[in-house]
């Protein structure tokens, strides 16, 4: 069975505010999965950045699918580049390749699409 059909919805609306879930190991760092395909895994998401979240409890990230990821409000600073990415612009990612920590001063969301090949 592939991701299932959803007509529009407002994710930021208050009725679904219960449905974003915290990440694991970084204070300010919560998620919402849109959408997800149960048979390969692949999924879509925002992840919000609270104004001051610093992810560098998680270290540099390296992971098994394919990354696409937009932002969508806000800005994200990469610790490891030195660089600080806004609103509008987006990233594609390979297996495995290196990015972050990022710390976010102002706050971010991002969308994000993960692909397992």
């Amino acid at each position: 069975m592939k991701q299932p059909e959803c007509e529009f919805w407002d994710p930021f609306a208050p009725e679904y505010a219960d449905r974003w879930q915290p990440i694991e190991g970084v204070d300010g760092l919560s998620e919402l999965v849109l959408a997800r395909d149960p048979e390969t895994g692949s999924y879509s998401r925002l992840l919000k950045f609270e104004p001051g979240t610093d992810t560098t409890p998680m270290g540099v990230q390296r992971h098994d699918f394919i990354e696409e990821i937009l932002i969508y409000e806000g800005s994200l600073h990469d610790l490891t580049l030195g660089e600080t990415f806004h609103k509008g612009w987006w990233a594609y990612r390979h297996p495995d390749m290196p990015h972050g920590p990022w710390t976010s001063e102002d706050g971010c969301v991002t969308f994000e699409i993960r692909t397992y090949v």
